[in-house]
């Protein structure tokens, strides 16, 4: 028995330990114009997800596991492309971004300066923008 609890234990602990992502939810096509103005500030990233897909959501868990930066210096935005799908599309057209998903759009400077998706999603590339 205490073989199940030190192992459910270890797990309520790594998911207390877990670090909280500052996500703003990217909700309104009026957030693309206050993204642009912000990225002149400071590093912007779009990270497009799919709730249905695994691989989006392992690729969400990587970037977050792997994220290890002064949140202060850069701005996160969360968008969920199943219920927000028209912002989606008006991000790929706007710009000139092919739609993917899982995606991650970096900006900066009021233009989008990067992109990758699926396993080349990796936080640590935030750091180069900042």
């Amino acid at each position: 028995m205490n073989f199940f609890k030190k192992i459910f234990t270890e797990n309520k602990k790594t998911r207390e330990s877990k670090k909280q992502i500052p996500w703003i939810q990217l909700t309104s096509l009026n957030q693309l114009d206050e993204i642009l103005k912000e990225s002149d500030e400071k590093p912007i990233a779009i990270f497009k997800h799919s709730t249905r897909c695994g691989i989006s959501r392992m690729a969400l868990r990587q970037f977050e596991k792997q994220l290890n930066i002064d949140m202060n210096s850069v701005r996160l935005y969360f968008l969920d492309l199943l219920v927000y799908r028209e912002i989606s599309n008006e991000v790929a057209s706007r710009f000139k971004v092919y739609h993917q998903s899982p995606q991650l759009i970096i900006f900066k400077n009021g233009t989008a300066i990067h992109q990758s998706s699926h396993n080349e999603i990796d936080a640590t590339i935030l750091g180069n923008y900042i």
